[in-house]
């Protein structure tokens, strides 16, 4: 079974019944143990049969030109002399080096380590060439690129293969060992190359394994990155979040967090995100629940199916509790706000408003403004509930906005009362909005009125009703009004014009 290298000008073909994707040993566990590799008789039971093809392109572009035609005369004898000493393992890599440091160029020493990054070469003598190059600071940018392009190469045939987790966290150990850390950017390969390939449990997994090791560059920038996904954790849940998986995210954060991993703060903020976005698919369900039962569709719900949806919802509050106590630990007062930003959300979709307007103060105290749309969203969800104490605090904090921004906010108001049926406030704040020269809307308006009619039916009190349409008149929004009454008793119509 042949297979491209990932860096190199041979292609190396291996036995179908011994196929390894890196080294000459069995496994990493053999690779790990360095008296195995510098044992002659380990080597020539476990080598694998090498013939030189055609020479194929390089990985990286970059690199291309290292084995052009033109250069291939400039590889003088002591590169081959090097290749050849290192190759018979009798003596350790950085000694070997040492000894020819003077007679080896720069460009030479990378075709040592493209050389031994070859599929079926000890690759283990690439990583051991990198890390004396290192120690004697001859490590330029050029060779950094082709090292990383390298182990990038081995990661990936490690991943396509049906290989452990534990291969390429070894590889990883081994990689910051030479001192060719592996940063967040490695880590994020790795887990984009389980995801891509369909094994999202195997780059859970993954991430669990480096977690537990401490590998370099787990909980990515102190500043949550370019993209604010935070660390490793952070970013297998915002591949979650993105493939619309957003609970299965918010379990495994709260899982991570739960085995003592301590996922970075970024973590807890993109789970909250993504409990935000399932709270709104609940209430968008929910809400077309409601039209169907209104609609006759469906029949009425029993009561364990009801109590399955409060279960669930109280489910969403109890991990947003959780995600929010830990960030707010964890964080800082910019955390903080973000955290109550995203609580804000979370109870105005679920309709909690008294919650919702508590996380308003929070952030307010913090220096940071809500969300105009959100905040009047909150003030609707008060009024629904007839909640007159929060209305008020919350009518106070729209007093300074422009007469725009007012009559949208005191528009959510009304519609917020109509909503829970409370016909006699929305017809107040009707009256407050005329008073304060903000013209209603036409369907506001329509809405008050049928909603003061339904008054008439069921209590008889005509008199918000004449009130309101007084009032409408005096500002030109409607013309003269018929007000008739029929008294069945006496077979009696009275009509009266106002």
């Amino acid at each position: 079974m042949a297979l491209p290298s990932p860096a190199g000008g041979y292609s190396v073909r291996l036995p179908s019944s011994h196929y390894r994707p890196l080294l000459h040993p069995k496994s990493l566990s053999d690779l790990l143990n360095r008296n195995n590799l510098r044992n002659p008789t380990f080597n020539r039971n476990q080598c694998f049969s090498v013939r030189p093809l055609r020479r194929k392109p390089l990985a990286s572009d970059r690199f291309s030109r290292l084995l052009t035609s033109d250069e291939e005369g400039l590889v003088g004898e002591s590169f081959l002399e090097a290749i050849e000493e290192l190759e018979r393992m009798v003596r350790d890599p950085s000694d070997v080096l040492a000894e020819m440091t003077d007679r080896l160029s720069a460009r030479e020493l990378q075709l040592v380590l493209v050389y031994f990054a070859q599929e079926g070469r000890d690759s283990y003598c690439a990583l051991e060439v990198f890390d004396w190059l290192r120690r004697e600071n001859r490590v330029d940018g050029e060779t950094m690129e082709l090292m990383v392009s390298i182990a990038c190469g081995w990661i990936q045939r490690i991943i396509c293969g049906e290989h452990e987790v534990d291969d390429v966290v070894g590889l990883l150990n081994e990689m910051d060992c030479v001192g060719l850390e592996p940063g967040f950017s490695m880590l994020e390969k790795v887990v984009s190359l389980y995801w891509d390939r369909g094994k999202k449990e195997e780059a859970v997994v993954f991430v669990k394994n480096v977690m537990g090791r401490g590998v370099v560059g787990v909980y990515g920038s102190k500043d949550g990155g370019e993209n604010g996904r935070g660390g490793a954790v952070g970013y297998i849940a915002w591949k979650m979040m993105v493939d619309g998986n957003y609970i299965g995210a918010v379990k495994m954060v709260i899982e991570f967090k739960e085995s003592g991993l301590k996922p970075d703060v970024y973590s807890y903020l993109i789970a909250l995100t993504s409990l935000v976005k399932e709270q709104k698919e609940l209430s968008k369900a929910l809400r077309r629940l409601k039209g169907s039962l209104k609609a006759g569709k469906i029949a009425k719900l029993d009561g364990e199916s009801i109590g399955h949806i409060n279960n669930y919802q109280s489910e969403l509050i109890r991990y947003a509790a959780c995600l929010s106590e830990w960030a707010i630990e964890a964080g800082n007062s910019r955390i903080s706000s973000l955290v109550y930003e995203r609580l804000l959300a979370m109870y105005a979709c679920a309709g909690f408003g008294l919650e919702a307007e508590r996380q308003i103060w929070q952030m307010k105290l913090l220096g940071k403004e809500p969300d105009k749309e959100l905040y009047d969203a909150v003030l609707a969800t008060c009024a629904s509930q007839n909640e007159g104490s929060a209305v008020r605090r919350l009518l106070a904090g729209i007093e300074d906005r422009n007469a725009e921004h007012r009559k949208k906010s005191l528009s959510w108001l009304l519609r917020g009362y109509l909503k829970g049926g409370y016909y006699l406030d929305a017809s107040e704040t009707l009256v407050k909005m005329l008073d304060l020269g903000l013209c209603p809307e036409y369907i506001d308006r329509a809405a008050v009125l049928e909603g003061l009619r339904k008054i008439i039916r069921v209590s008889g009190n005509i008199e918000p009703y004449i009130k309101l349409c007084k009032y409408l008149y005096d500002g030109d929004l409607i013309g003269p009004c018929l007000v008739y009454m029929y008294i069945k008793r006496y077979n009696l119509w009275i009509v009266n014009m106002l």
